[in-house]
């Protein structure tokens, strides 16, 4: 065959392929016999075997291999934003209302589907070819996850051809494990002496974030993909006709999502649901309920988290009655006692459930929660157990009071009771179960992002002596890590890369990571966005800190306390010595100082044609402004693309600036 002859008949058997694989795993209609698919795969594997410069990233062989690139940031075409939660009919008569308030003498129609339990994902394909696959993440950036997409085989990796073909197209869907196939999977980690899955949503999730991808392709995920995120060149005036084509393109898309013209078929369909969830063979935690038309959508516009246009109606939880068989505490990084329940193990909502918190004393008491007692366990949101009820009629007598005891039972110092909250506190800053949490706080994702440090290996080194503090980890060496149980080189040698990579981290995530008592993420943002330094930070007064547009009083004190304290000063010192980032990289503040940004606080509203709203705020953050998601007193400017929302009335009514996308482009 002449090189033209092999190009096309490789192109040829592609198509054939794709084409069977669609049939096979998205129409359940396969044509052919197993036997003549593994033929026209094994002709294609042995034609670009023999002409490796003709393999192409969507080429059916593909599905498994390439490098996996986990720990990498993307950036999504547009923000994927969360949705808020209803739990009644009324409050979807209340939604309902909100929309056709913001809608007057408008027809509006509804989209309903149901709500996959698994992994969020978005879908990137250019020129009809799938390029990239992130995680949700932030909203604006994911993780890269394409490598282990690539083995699912029901994401096309090359489109279906319609007319007219988007050249760039975005996707949302969501990753899953059917329950059957969960069932499969656990027994055979079980036989392999394996923790099993705890639900679906954790299998499908783990899965898709594995370092090897031969792994992801041996497990059974599926997706089902429920909206168009970015479509260039194409004119679509209905989520539902978004639907229609997305299925045309080739993807696989839920049956049971329906269009309503009323608020009351929405509910009958939510009922039906709540009922009939455990009749389809994946998990379901509710139905999300859209506004049909995306013109509509535009005008209703989003918060800074989520559409005004989209519901998630939950179902109810799960509940099941089972007894607390002991009562033990733990010790937080912070030094609070928390009593736990130990349950008689529970099924809820396909989990195994051994254990529930009990929040602090005060809780315990006001429930009179007692060891021996049959209570009610419901996994709130099917994620966290939580017990809703203790059954007083069914004590038998022998049932006995728990109270927190008066000394620390990792350190044996005496705790602290105060009338001002409601936690018990160890004191003991040396204590090492407050060790152990800080340092897994200390290297969690939305703080060092220290991969492959859990809880185990803190406690082995912990215990072995290794770390006394967070800057020990700076010091480790492989001869140290090698040593541990179940630590080979290999392991050893990409924690180190992990510990070393971690000094990479900008400092509002070193700053969260430190730990400070009422210093969560978005705090540490603000702080080191006003800052811009932790040396600086650790120098502020009350005053400064409180002059923070949402930082009151306990945050400052709390803040004043931690860097007061020698051991914490030494700590810093080490920390900073080691390479962390300490301090807004200085290209970052490059030209903020008379830029016409600097210091000036923004609003976006509406949509933008030549940038997304997260590149907008980007830009403006880069000029040392900052991006506010509503408009008050302090906004300097609103800008507002098209369709404007609330925001702009409020705008107009406190006389704030106002600027079209045009003018804002000129003052970039």
């Amino acid at each position: 065959m002449s090189n033209n002859s092999i190009k096309n008949r490789i192109e040829e058997l592609r198509e054939q392929i794709c084409y069977h694989e669609r049939k096979y795993f998205i129409n359940d209609q396969p044509e052919i016999s197993d036997q003549e698919y593994d033929q026209l795969m094994k002709e294609l594997e042995r034609l670009e075997a023999a002409h490796p410069e003709l393999v192409t990233p969507d080429s059916p062989t593909q599905r498994v291999g390439g490098e996996t690139t986990l720990g990498t940031s993307v950036p999504h075409r547009e923000q994927m934003l969360s949705l808020d939660n209803t739990y009644s009919p009324d409050e979807l008569y209340d939604f309902d209302q909100r929309v056709r308030k913001a809608l007057p003498d408008q027809p509006v129609a509804y989209a309903t589907e149901l709500k996959i339990d698994g992994l969020g994902v978005a879908l990137l394909y250019e020129d009809g070819k799938f390029v990239r696959g992130a995680t949700r993440g932030d909203g604006e950036y994911g993780e890269d996850v394409t490598a282990n997409l690539r083995t699912i085989r029901t994401i096309p990796l090359r489109l279906t051809p319609v007319q007219p073909m988007p050249t760039v197209l975005e996707v949302r869907g969501e990753v899953f494990i059917p329950r059957d196939q969960l069932t499969e999977v656990n027994q055979q980690r079980t036989a392999e002496d394996q923790a099993p899955f705890a639900n679906a949503r954790n299998a499908a999730a783990g899965s898709v974030r594995l370092l090897d991808s031969t792994i992801t392709a041996a497990r059974p995920l599926d997706i089902f993909i429920y909206t168009l995120g970015y479509a260039d060149g194409i004119k679509i005036a209905k989520h539902t006709e978004a639907l229609t084509l997305l299925a045309d393109l080739g993807f696989k898309m839920n049956p049971h999502t329906e269009a309503h013209s009323s608020i009351e078929d929405v509910i009958t369909y939510c009922r039906k649901w709540t009922t009939n969830r455990e009749t389809i063979p994946y998990d379901t935690d509710g139905i999300v309920v859209k506004v049909d038309s995306l013109q509509q959508q535009e005008i209703l516009g989003t918060t800074a988290k989520s559409p005004r246009w989209a519901i998630a109606c939950k179902f109810p939880a799960h509940q099941v009655t089972t007894r607390i068989e002991a009562i033990e505490v733990q010790v937080g990084r912070t030094g609070v006692l928390t009593p736990v329940a130990i349950l008689s193990p529970a099924q809820v909502a396909g989990a195994t459930v051994t254990h529930a918190t009990l929040h602090n004393e005060q809780e315990l008491i006001r429930k009179d929660v007692r060891v021996g007692d049959m209570v009610v366990l419901e996994r709130s949101g099917d994620v966290i157990p939580k017990i809703t009820a203790v059954l007083t009629d069914q004590r038998k007598g022998g049932e006995k009071t728990f109270r927190l005891p008066n000394h620390c039972p990792v350190c044996e110092t005496s705790v602290q009771r105060s009338e001002d909250e409601a936690a018990v506190r160890c004191v003991n800053v040396g204590c090492p179960a407050q060790l152990k949490r800080h340092i897994e706080h200390f290297a969690s994702r939305n703080a060092l992002n220290i991969d492959g440090l859990g809880p185990a290996l803190v406690e082995q080194l912990v215990e072995d002596g290794w770390v006394r503090d967070v800057a020990d980890l700076y010091a480790l060496k492989q001869e140290n890590l090698a040593s541990l149980e179940r630590m080979g080189e290999k392991s050893a040698e990409n924690l180190l890369n992990a510990i070393e990579s971690s000094c990479n981290t900008p400092p509002e995530k070193v700053l969260f990571g430190l730990g400070i008592p009422h210093v969560g993420a978005n705090v540490a943002e603000l702080l080191i966005d006003h800052f811009s330094s932790i040396d600086a930070l650790a120098d502020a007064s009350t005053e400064d800190i409180e002059s923070i547009h949402g930082i009151g009083t306990q945050i400052a004190e709390s803040i004043l306390y931690f860097f007061a304290q020698p051991r914490v000063q030494e700590l810093l010192k080490r920390l900073k010595d080691a390479g962390l980032q300490w301090a807004v990289v200085p290209d970052k503040l490059a030209g903020t100082s008379d830029s016409i940004f600097a210091g000036k606080t923004f609003v976006l509203t509406g949509s933008l044609s030549t940038m997304t709203r997260s590149d907008a705020s980007k830009k403006i953050k880069e000029r040392g402004g900052k991006v506010s998601s509503s408009v008050s007193q302090n906004t300097d400017y609103l800008i507002a693309g098209e369709a404007p929302g609330a925001k702009y009335d409020r705008a107009i009514e406190l006389d704030i600036p106002i600027l079209t996308e045009e003018a804002f482009s000129e003052k970039l």
